[in-house]
């Protein structure tokens, strides 16, 4: 018998460290499992640990040469030049670099796995979504692409369609360019503009390679988008592109660097339309791939506050036991915070008091205005991709 949802999660997770002052603290993760635990969400879940993943399954995405270099990196941070993206501001090396990256990409092949076969209907790794990892290259603070891994497994197991929905602050580039020529693979990612945010890439005309076109999807929003128009982008691109995709399984990136305290960016989304989006996102999965659902993390640099939230509420609609908004964080938790990350935890588990929400978000049928920058963006991505998948570009 199959179980509503597994998480991945081990202590050893936290190994993943680039050290004093960088911003994807560990403890963000510490912190996520603590108030899974606190909140009783890991007791409506199968728990999992992984070993690290060996180098044949990192191969299926990874040039063999960079995972050799990698190794040698793990083994002897000095060694690290850049020449790999790896000894840089973004990518410092560290003793152990191989292993812990290893180990996360491991974590997504195993939800991969376990949902694929039916062992488990929903999957979540919050430990990974490091989308940015290039075929031969460290990118944007992400050495090994999990999320690659997990969708090259699927079609090596015969999965003839796969989408990803990337709703990270930050362009899914590394995602994007694994599966850029692959009709199998639809990649959407809903993201701040390049213009104003690193990577720089994820154009509405970028539509996928010679012969996927249509598959490679690209909403790039400007900066300081508030919740109703960032969910509106979502459900207006993500979600017709997706039902037409007709995908077997749904595979989604929840980065929460677009909350409106993160540092790294320069998004205004409350912690509850983070959780709507969630909500939505399974949804979707329910109504498309008959439930078959792959969660990750993946950006957050708002390691005390936004992330534990985010993750673990996206942890919880994957048990099916979703956590009201309006709930407290428990005491304990809340101390242990303020002990290792010397400031206040967030007293409940949302940003926004009753009386706004539910959020309203207007539906793309209503109609279309020019001088919005969001409603301009949107779009672009649907002229640009509505007509090959057969989609009308003013209605849903």
């Amino acid at each position: 018998m199959s179980t509503q949802a597994c998480a991945i999660w081990g202590e050893d997770f936290t190994r993943y460290d680039f050290g004093v002052g960088h911003p994807m603290a560990p403890v963000r993760l510490d912190l996520t499992a603590r108030l899974c635990r606190a909140l009783g969400v890991f007791d409506h879940v199968d728990v999992v640990d992984v070993d690290p993943a060996d180098d044949d399954v990192l191969a299926t995405v990874h040039d063999r040469q960079y995972l050799d270099a990698v190794r040698a990196i793990s083994a002897d941070p000095s060694v690290a030049d850049g020449r790999w993206g790896i000894g840089t501001d973004d990518v410092p090396a560290f003793a152990g670099i191989h292993e812990s990256s290893a180990r996360i990409a491991a974590g997504s092949r195993e939800i991969a796995r376990r949902v694929w076969t039916g062992e488990a209907e929903h999957g979540v790794n919050f430990t990974g979504g490091m989308h940015h990892a290039m075929r031969d290259r460290a990118s944007g603070f992400c050495i090994y692409n999990d999320v690659g891994i997990a969708i090259q497994w699927l079609l090596d197991q015969g999965a003839e369609r796969v989408a990803y929905v990337d709703v990270d602050v930050h362009h899914g580039d590394g995602v994007q360019e694994l599966f850029h020529d692959d009709p199998r693979v639809l990649t959407v990612s809903v993201h701040e503009s390049g213009r104003t945010l690193f990577p720089g890439t994820g154009w509405a005309s970028d539509t996928g390679g010679p012969g996927a076109e249509g598959t490679a999807v690209n909403v790039a929003l400007p900066p300081g988008v508030v919740d109703g128009p960032w969910l509106r982008a979502i459900t207006s691109v993500a979600g017709p592109v997706v039902r037409a995709f007709e995908p077997q399984i749904l595979l989604t990136q929840h980065g929460c660097d677009t909350h409106r305290e993160d540092p790294l960016a320069h998004m205004a989304i409350s912690l509850d339309a983070q959780r709507q989006a969630a909500v939505n996102l399974h949804r979707l999965a329910h109504e498309v791939a008959e439930g078959r659902w792959l969660a990750f993390g993946g950006g957050g640099y708002d390691v005390a506050n936004a992330v534990p939230r985010a993750w673990t509420h996206l942890t919880a609609i994957a048990a099916h036991h979703p956590i009201p908004a309006a709930t407290e964080t428990p005491q304990a938790w809340r101390e242990h915070v303020e002990l290792v990350a010397a400031q206040a935890a967030p007293p409940t588990m949302g940003d926004l008091p009753d009386r706004d929400l539910p959020i309203w978000v207007q539906p793309w049928a209503m109609g279309y205005n020019p001088h919005d920058g969001v409603d301009r963006a949107i779009m672009a991505t649907r002229e640009a991709i509505f007509p090959l998948h057969g989609l009308d570009v003013f209605y849903d």
